[in-house]
Order: C-alpha cells, then structure tokens, then sequence
C-alpha cells in the first residue's frame, strides 16, 4: 500500500484527510475515465437510484436497452450485441465461454505477458498464472501461450483444435506494450483461416483510452467478441462483452447469465460516459494529452515511452518502484507495472497540458536524486 490515503477527489486530484493534493496519473488503474466528482456521473447515479435502484436481467429495462446501443454504436465494428456484466474477468470468462461452445473446440492461445483476470478461466490464459498464483488444479480448456510480434508462432500455433485467439491491443500490466500494427492485421487473418474466433480484451485499453472507442477501431482490426470494463462506469463496477450478430444467434436463454450485470445504476453511468467522452471530444484531446507526452516527458529518469493514448509506459533507468514513489513524494501518483522499468500511466481522459507540464517538471526534479 502507498503512504497516500484519499479521501476525496475533483477532476483529476484526490485529497487525503490533512488536505494534501495529488494529481492522480494512475486514475485507480484506467478505472476513473472521468475523474472525480463529475457532475454529470453523479447525477445519472443519483437520478437512476431514485428511480429503480435494481432489476435482474429477467425483465427488460429501457435504461439497459440505451445503454447496450450506446456502447454498440460506440464500439462499431459490427459488434451489435452486448452482455453486461460485472467486471473484466467476467466478460474475458464468458468470451472464452462463447468461443469454446460456438467452435466446439478445446484451445485458446494466448499471448506471452498477457493478464487477462484472476477467475479460473480469464487466469488460465493469464501469462505465468499457473506457476505464481493460480490455484486451480487444472485449467478449463488448452492454453498455448505464444510470443510478442511473432506471426509466425502465432500461424503454427493456430490449427483446427483451436477455439479463439485472445489478445491485448496494448498489454496493460506488461507495461504499455504496444503491438505492432501488422501483427494484429495478421492475426485477424490467422484466425479466419484457421476457423477460430479473434478475441479483443479491452478490459484496459477501451472506453476511449487509446483515443478511439477501442483498440479495435485504433488499428482498425474486427474482433468476433470485445470485451471491456474498467473506464466503462467511470468508476462504478461494470464490464460488456460485444459480439457479433452471428454469434449471438447460437444462444439461448441461459447460455449467459449474471445476476447483478446490467443493473440500472450501471446501466445509467455507462451511457453516461459514453455520452460525455463524445460530446466533450474526449478522443481527439487523448491524442493530443499523448502526443504532449511523449513530447515533453522523457526526462530525467525516463528514457523512452511505450504505449497508445493514455495507456502509457515510461521506461525508466531506476526501478519504477523507486521512481513512483519519489514522484508521489512531489505530489504525483503512477503506477507501476510488470515490467520492474516500466511506470505506468493512465489519468483519467480529461487530463489537460498543464497537468502534463507538472509530471515533466517533476521528472526533471528527479534527474538530479540518487534510487535506491
């Protein structure tokens, strides 16, 4: 835990119980899409409690049905169907599901460095789960993990036992690490040609994060299914998983269930973020904060920048975990990540230039401090 307890939060600074302000550049990892405090999320919150604070997905809801179409227009790509539910973990466990049941096959492959949960089957294809932390004795189906970049691998890996293909646009807890463009267009045609289902977990990277939708749209590869959390309810626990129509055609009621997905409150802010990121331009200003940067902030410790949007890795010669907190000394929370020189980024989408020019400041500051 870091020596920093917040207790409340406006636009993109948190404030502990003395006062104290700390620009927030890890947005409670990519979760507070809007920050704190915005007006527009609390009343969507506030006005949907008031009027039906839950329902079950055994009837329908017109505030579901809105959010669903926001989110599948949001997302294009001929993702037309939506499955709420509660968490990233549980929309990458019933993509797995879905591509496992419509295939009738018995393999995922999976990426070196990917995280993709921690239930039994998004942490099967969670890349060193199995030898740190799983827990389970046997995964659900056959995994085969497969390097970075490598289309080769990726192309003997995919044959006619193959289900899916999952895969992070940008590797969040790996650090940033952005694909290569060509990689994830080859990819689509792999799995095409081997009859499996390209799978996108978006639990990170979407909800206008990379200055698109999605990574989908940002590379402009379709995924058969999308999945997608975090940002999602700018802070309330929510998470989709989109599909294509033909998929959707195969189920049944029963085929996918939960019990709280899609409930009004989360149904309400999803729409409402959705709402907000357009009508404030939100993408056009995450490429701009991105490219600003990455102009302004390989200083000090840092020496080079990965990533997309605000999904952000900043290579660093200490240990990030040095540099993290010698930065929240000055007042600045980040992140770190997996890669023990990585620190991560990932502010809320409204961050503006001046915030940017604080980060750089402070990273010029430390230029001159000895890490441990």
């Amino acid at each position: 835990m870091l020596p920093f307890v917040p207790l409340s939060g406006t636009g993109v600074y948190l404030r502990d119980a003395a006062g104290r302000e700390v620009l927030d550049l890890y947005g409670g990892h990519a979760v507070a899409a809007l920050g704190y405090g915005h007006t527009g999320l609390i009343a969507a919150l506030s006005e949907q409690a008031a009027q039906l604070y839950f329902q079950s997905n055994a009837v329908n809801l017109n505030v579901r049905d809105e959010a669903a179409e926001a989110l599948a227009q949001f997302a294009g790509q001929g993702l037309e169907r939506v499955f709420f539910v509660n968490s990233g973990a549980e929309a990458n466990e019933n993509a797995l599901r879905v591509a496992l049941r419509a295939t009738g096959r018995r393999k995922i492959i999976a990426v070196e460095h990917s995280f993709h949960g921690r239930s039994a089957a998004a942490a099967a294809v969670t890349w060193g789960a199995r030898e740190r932390w799983y827990g389970f004795p046997q995964t659900p189906m056959d995994v085969v993990f497969v390097p970075r970049n490598d289309t080769a691998a990726l192309a003997a890996a995919a044959d006619a036992n193959t289900a899916a293909l999952i895969i992070e646009p940008v590797q969040g807890l790996a650090g940033a690490f952005d694909f290569a463009p060509e990689y994830l267009s080859a990819a689509r045609e792999i799995c095409s040609c081997a009859g499996a289902l390209l799978i996108f977990d978006e639990v990170q990277t979407g909800i206008g994060r990379l200055g698109a939708p999605f990574g989908a749209n940002l590379y402009n590869v379709r995924p058969d299914l999308l999945t997608t959390a975090k940002g999602l309810g700018g802070g309330f626990p929510c998470g989709a998983l989109l599909m294509t129509q033909a998929l959707a055609a195969d189920l049944k009621a029963g085929d996918l269930g939960t019990t709280f997905g899609g409930g009004p409150l989360a149904c309400a802010v999803i729409k409402t973020v959705i709402e907000t990121i357009e009508a404030d331009g939100l993408l056009a200003r995450v490429q701009e904060i991105s490219a600003f940067i990455r102009a302004s902030c390989s200083t000090g410790p840092v020496t080079a920048i990965q990533g997309a949007g605000l999904l952000l890795g900043l290579k660093t010669v200490p240990k990030a975990a040095a540099v993290r907190d010698a930065l929240l000394a000055k007042n600045i929370l980040v992140g770190t990540s997996a890669d023990p020189h990585i620190v991560r980024l990932l502010p809320p989408l409204i961050l503006e230039r001046s915030h940017v020019a604080q980060l750089s400041q402070a990273l010029e500051e430390l230029a001159d401090e000895s890490f441990q």
